[in-house]
């Protein structure tokens, strides 16, 4: 079983106190999911974020509708948590994400995918034909929406505490 790994990082503006409520929200996974896979939380809310949590999806790939549940194995809230699938299309999925303070008030957010598809060297051709790719283009989705959607998250959450 071929492993791949991608790895993203993307500063933003905000101090991870400020920034982690956002990712703790896991229904804001509908917001930075590409359209193109009808992705839905399909948990009940609210749902209580901390390790041991299960969340289930529903989502598209390929015009396929697939059934997702991933468990957070990890939760250290403003610093880094850790989900991997249960269920789904994946032989492995283990994704972490980590928020470090930078100067000025702002995060470094990373995310740390290990990634399986399995079937041997079925599923590394398939890697190579378009998993990876599509693996690739849904953070490259999410790194142009993150920042814009997380600005207004912090305005709305600042306006909230103020009342």
């Amino acid at each position: 079983m071929s492993i791949h790994t991608l790895t993203r990082q993307q500063e933003l503006e905000g101090a991870p106190r400020e920034v982690f409520p956002f990712f703790a929200d896991a229904t804001n996974l509908e917001a930075i999911t590409p359209p193109l896979l009808a992705f839905q939380v399909t948990t009940p809310r609210p749902i209580a974020m901390h390790a041991g949590t299960l969340i289930e999806y529903r989502l598209k790939i390929h015009r396929v509708p697939i059934r997702w549940r991933t468990l957070i194995e990890q939760w250290r809230p403003s610093e880094a948590f850790v989900d991997t699938q249960i269920k789904g299309p994946y032989k492995l999925w283990h994704h972490t994400h980590t928020f470090e303070p930078l100067p000025g008030g702002r995060t470094l957010m990373s995310d740390v995918v290990r990634y399986s598809i399995g079937y041997g060297p079925l599923g590394d051709l398939a890697h190579s034909l378009f998993v990876g790719r599509d693996v690739a283009a849904i953070f490259d989705y999410r790194a142009e929406v993150i920042a814009p959607l997380l600005a207004v998250d912090i305005e709305r959450r600042a306006g909230s505490d103020n009342r």
